[in-house]
């Protein structure tokens, strides 16, 4: 298949850039689910993808973010393949370049809001004072700013989930995963967040991918791929 056929890809000059990924789990029978999977995405395209439970979506957003490493198979990033890294320079690019939304926030109880935004930067020895700033602006952006001080334990889903969306973006990454954001929150949270992750994608220029049951957010999004087979596959269109 030509690039020009290839919905998979961006038709724009792709950010990222995923070839050939595959992952086998050992057996016996050995278990193979991705098989020689392709997918780009270029800065500030937001990507959809769907599929039936147990068809490797997380597998995948694991891979893309660096936290496995695949079978085979190259994960390009502005052309270079990042797992031809080493653990500990991978880890430091994933922390600079990668951030994650997980259904579950993974937030820290025993932190305020802003500290649990400022942690990442904090694990890789940022100034304090600066990293301060940076999330004093993200929680503004995300409407925060009156929560700044809170424990997790005392805000809505929705606010915990708008926290866990400004630590993925205090390290300014390039990429954004989300699996499943949306999805313990009831319909009306579930759906300003993800405008907030609309708005956050556009305003920092980032590159999104995803993960959700939700078809009607994913079809809002500049693609809607479906996992299946262990491939990606053209499975949506994009809201007007």
């Amino acid at each position: 298949m030509n690039k020009t056929e290839n919905k998979i890809d961006t038709p724009q000059a792709p950010l990222f850039e995923a070839r050939g990924i595959t992952m086998t789990f050992a057996g016996p029978p050995p278990l193979t689910v991705l098989n020689k999977l392709d997918i780009s995405i270029a800065e500030e395209e937001m990507i959809a993808i769907v599929g039936a439970s147990g068809t490797g979506k997380t597998t995948l957003l694991n891979i893309l973010g660096t936290l496995e490493r695949p079978t085979a198979g190259s994960w390009l990033y502005q052309g270079r393949d990042v797992f031809t890294r080493q653990d500990r320079e991978l880890d430091h690019f994933r922390n600079r370049a990668i951030g994650f939304v997980f259904q579950s926030h993974h937030l820290l109880p025993e932190f305020s809001a802003v500290e649990n935004i400022m942690m990442p930067g904090l694990i890789a020895g940022m100034d304090k004072a600066a990293l301060r700033h940076e999330a004093d602006i993200l929680l503004n952006k995300t409407n925060l700013t009156k929560q700044a001080d809170s424990k997790i334990g005392e805000l809505s889903g929705g606010e915990q989930q708008r926290v866990a969306l400004a630590r993925a973006l205090i390290m300014k990454p390039a990429l954004l995963l989300a699996d499943e954001p949306t999805g313990n929150l009831d319909p009306d949270t579930g759906l300003k967040v993800f405008e907030l992750l609309k708005e956050m994608n556009n305003t920092f220029k980032l590159a999104t991918i995803m993960v959700t049951h939700n078809y009607h957010l994913a079809s809002r999004m500049d693609r809607c791929l479906t996992l299946a087979n262990g491939r990606l596959h053209l499975g949506g269109v994009s809201a007007p």
